[in-house]
């Protein structure tokens, strides 16, 4: 077991950096939108190519920080009901719907990706729109990103048996008081009227 954590932390370290570095892209797609909005109101000039690059900045950062988003827990869950489970069914919920609904949907993802990439490539796919980018590194992301989710969901799958046989703790315990906190920190800000 322990070589397996070893490597899902490898894992973890290796999407947080890819999530932290690619996460920037932001600012850039925030800049390249301000500066083509200015340019387009004071010159009467616009760029297709610059349009769809904010596209592509914001898939990047959609689609290849999306196992960040899973190993940092920030997925989308129905917390109402699953902060008020106890924590070792909170556990099995994540190892069932990593093992049943996370690899099989990357999985399949992948497999389908793959075709509609190579396609692309082939054919080097531009843009429709005059002035446009090509269209075939945009649909690798989708490709990449599976795989990347992919190893991700190894290492959740792995952190999600060591804690239900007791070897490391329970991520759930940590997130629960976290989400505790920010539930308080709201309830006290709507009871004095305070703004976040």
């Amino acid at each position: 077991m322990q070589a397996l954590l070893a490597l899902s932390r490898k894992i973890d370290a290796f999407n947080t950096l890819v999530g932290r570095w690619l996460s920037w892209l932001i600012v850039v797609a925030v800049i390249i939108s301000s500066a083509n909005a200015i340019i387009r109101k004071l010159l009467d000039m616009s760029s297709n190519s610059f349009l769809e690059l904010q596209w592509v900045l914001f898939s990047i950062v959609f689609l290849l920080c999306s196992p960040w988003t899973l190993l940092s827990n920030e997925h989308i869950r129905i917390d109402i009901i699953n902060h008020t489970l106890p924590l070792k069914v909170r556990g099995w919920i994540d190892m069932i719907g990593h093992v049943f609904f996370l690899m099989p949907f990357a999985i399949i993802l992948l497999w389908w990706s793959i075709p509609f990439f190579l396609v692309s490539y082939r054919q080097n796919e531009q843009s429709f729109s005059a002035g446009g980018l090509p269209q075939w590194p945009a649909k690798s992301l989708i490709m990449i990103a599976c795989v990347l989710l992919i190893i991700q969901g190894i290492s959740e799958i792995i952190k999600r048996a060591a804690m239900l046989a007791g070897t490391i703790p329970d991520s759930n315990a940590k997130s629960s008081a976290h989400a505790a906190e920010l539930e308080a920190e709201r309830l006290v800000m709507n009871i004095t009227g305070d703004k976040p």
